[in-house]
């Protein structure tokens, strides 16, 4: 590492190992193109290095998405979202040896569901094996001071307006909570299932380099803001088989990519799926298999599983079944099992609301062949990001 004495004592300064530089290039390698399997060479190795000095140095919880989700996002934009406690950092590496100002993707500031609240400016520098974290600022502070560039969509801010020690953050969260740290941002319009498998089928083409600048803001954030499109978007790009049905999910040789997407397959014993409708449909349980998906998920720091059952394959029925991994645990009372269309419509019976503690939430639905669904759980889990399955 270079001589400490160069670095502005504020600043925070972290040796990147060896060992993280290997694992980022490693996990680099799938990337579309040269320029994005860098852009997820950096951001991986300036996560893998904060990561840890925050969650020593927090007591706060430090989460991250997953690594599937990570990538995606690094394959089409740069910078790296963490949730300290209640505030969201969005870390933005940069290889720049000029620190004269920060430089932040439009994506991180006005797609709502991905602004944060603080940004972290990081300089790689990865010939001399350090990290630096040199600067911070505010959403709020970024839209009203910093300066839009069209040209390459990014918000700025010089040095000047930045905030360098980060021991000043540190303390804005214990003792000013109420900062206002964000503002409102534009509803983004809505896109329907049509319009986002155009754009994934014109963006996948790997020629276009910039696939962020290729089309309008509203039309691009409204596309990445949606994970499964997002990520059905970066495996066109990578070449890879776009992901499939929850029916092809049920097969066995399939389910690497179930748990690339978070899901993994389970056994069930079809007796147990005796909660039918009130009409009682389906008679016998004629599933070809006992197969099943399950997720699991955080709510409120508790345990549960939300799974997918096929009652009939063949007429198209399924179950949605959420219940805590807790032993013991129940379903606290508020908790919301929904589906939506894949346009995020509602429909009737679509969702189950646990008026007292509950052993389970349950949904079962008839679909059309290559139909979509959406899956919500109110409270929020953890991490959570809409994915759209296809049946």
């Amino acid at each position: 590492m270079s001589d400490l004495a160069l670095f502005n004592p504020t600043d925070l300064v972290l040796e990147i190992s060896d060992q993280i530089k290997n694992e980022a290039w490693r996990n680099s390698q799938t990337a579309a193109t040269p320029t994005s399997r860098w852009q997820v060479y950096l951001n991986q190795v300036a996560l893998n290095t904060v990561l840890p000095w925050l969650r020593e140095e927090q007591d706060h919880a430090v989460r991250v998405a997953s690594q599937v989700s990570l990538a995606s996002i690094w394959e089409v934009v740069n910078g790296t979202s963490l949730t300290v406690g209640d505030s969201k950092l969005v870390l933005i590496p940069s290889e720049a040896d000029d620190l004269s100002e920060l430089r932040v993707a439009q994506e991180w500031i006005d797609l709502p569901q991905w602004r944060g609240d603080y940004y972290l400016a990081v300089q790689v520098n990865l010939d001399d094996n350090y990290v630096r974290v040199w600067g911070y600022t505010t959403h709020q502070k970024l839209k009203t001071v910093g300066h839009y560039q069209a040209s390459d969509r990014t918000y700025s801010l010089t040095e000047d307006d930045l905030i360098t020690d980060l021991d000043v953050l540190f303390l804005a969260w214990e003792l000013c909570p109420e900062e206002v740290t964000q503002l409102e941002v534009a509803a983004l319009p809505a896109m329907s299932a049509t319009q986002a498998s155009n754009l994934i089928k014109r963006l996948g083409d790997v020629n276009i380099l910039l696939p962020r600048m290729a089309i309008p803001f509203q039309f691009w954030a409204a596309l990445i803001g949606q994970e499964s499109w997002r990520r059905s978007l970066v495996q066109k790009r990578r070449g890879l088989p776009v992901r499939g049905s929850v029916v092809e999910w049920l097969k066995a040789e399939v389910a690497n990519v179930v748990e690339e997407f978070g899901w993994r397959q389970v056994e069930f014993q079809p007796s147990m799926v005796g909660a039918r409708g009130a009409n009682n449909v389906i008679d016998e349980f004629d599933a070809p298999s006992e197969i099943a998906l399950a997720k699991q998920l955080t709510i409120a720091n508790q345990p549960y599983e939300l799974k997918i059952i096929p009652l009939d394959l063949e007429a198209g029925l399924w179950r949605f079944e959420l219940r805590s991994l807790a032993l013991g645990g129940l379903i606290p009372t508020g908790t919301i099992l929904r589906l939506l269309t894949e346009d995020l419509e509602a429909f009737e019976g679509n969702e189950d609301v646990a008026t007292t503690a509950v052993e389970e939430l349950a949904l079962e639905v008839g679909l059309d062949s290559g139909e979509g669904l959406v899956w919500q759980v109110i409270p929020t889990p953890e991490n959570y990001e809409p994915e759209i399955l296809r049946f």
